[in-house]
């Protein structure tokens, strides 16, 4: 399996998710919007998620620091809201970089901030 497909049905869903957010809501509210409309969807389909969870940021095996990702989903995909004009390579660094501290492999960027949904996929292997 190519680890381009890591959690493929998983993610299959998230993005299907993402896209009805954005379909019903627009890119005209604020990043707080998008993440109680996507806890709402995730709970109603029954997908096991966590909010803000506390997740230590390792270097050489010392704990550094502390992230807090929007979701982790299913225990295996970590999924980033932003509202912006664009993801930027700042954006996409920033949550590679958590995922790289991380034991996620998965990292799903959502941009709801523009007319159709931004999602960057960003695998850490």
């Amino acid at each position: 399996m190519s680890t381009d497909y890591i959690y493929k049905d998983l993610t299959y869903k998230i993005i299907g998710i993402l896209y009805e957010v954005h379909k019903e809501l627009g890119a005209v509210h604020k990043e707080i919007i998008y993440h109680k409309a996507v806890a709402i969807a995730l709970d109603n389909r029954k997908i096991p998620f966590s909010e803000e969870k506390s997740i230590d940021v390792k270097y050489k095996g010392k704990k550094i620091g502390v992230y807090r990702p929007d979701f982790i989903i299913d225990d295996k995909v970590i999924l980033e809201i932003k509202v912006a004009p664009a993801i930027t390579k700042a954006m996409r660094d920033q949550v590679y970089y958590y995922a790289k501290g991380t034991r996620y492999k998965l990292v799903l960027l959502a941009n709801f901030g523009t007319s159709k949904v931004g999602i960057k996929r960003l695998i850490h292997t």
